[in-house]
């Protein structure tokens, strides 16, 4: 099966990968470049509507990919040994604006590495060689099970989720519930130039 979106696989395309690999169905794949890189390649497209034929319930008995609660991110944040990488825009992060959620700023203890960071200036996925010097970096020493993955809502990082299995460095965990979770739970939030320790 192959997904698409319009935001070069940034939004509903990954995020519909990651959900269909969550329940077991490998055979997946997101068109790099989304419809632009369709649209660009000659590709015949159309604006009619395809009607839905009935299928039947798909075989799903279980979820497979690793998610981590607000419990579980917030005890992350604070651990040497785990890495939380938010990957919304760096405005976002620093806590200058949000154009979203009710307050800006991050999870203290989480890094930012935007998922733009991803694509080239023509929003390809980077190859795979530069993606996995770019997280290794990240990562160190450390396993791709040690990372904790999130953006706003849960969808964007799934972006991020894909670049690193591109990367060869499987593993990463989902915070489904992200910063729109976070921020509105009572949870201390981070923005830059304060001091995270406390």
């Amino acid at each position: 099966m192959f997904v698409y979106d319009d935001k070069a696989g940034a939004n509903a395309a990954a995020r519909f990968w990651w959900m269909l690999r969550a329940v077991g169905h490998a055979r997946v794949q997101v068109i790099d470049g989304g419809l632009d890189a369709i649209m660009r390649s000659g590709l015949p497209v159309t604006d009619t509507v395809t009607e839905a034929r009935p299928a039947p319930a798909y075989p799903a008995s279980q979820w497979m990919l690793p998610t981590v609660t607000l419990a579980e991110v917030a005890s992350d944040a604070k651990d040497p040994d785990k890495i939380v990488i938010d990957v919304r825009e760096s405005y976002r992060y620093r806590g200058e604006r949000e154009p979203i959620d009710l307050v800006a700023g991050h999870i203290p203890g989480a890094i930012n590495v935007p998922y733009l960071k991803n694509l080239d200036d023509d929003g390809y996925f980077l190859p795979a060689e530069q993606l996995a010097e770019l997280y290794g970096r990240v990562m160190g020493e450390r396993t791709p099970d040690k990372l904790t993955i999130h953006c706003g809502s849960g969808v964007t990082a799934c972006h991020t989720l894909l670049a690193l299995e591109q990367a060869g460095l499987s593993g990463a965990r989902l915070y489904v519930g992200s910063w729109s979770e976070w921020s509105r739970n009572d949870r201390p939030i981070g923005k830059v130039g304060q001091d995270e320790s406390k």
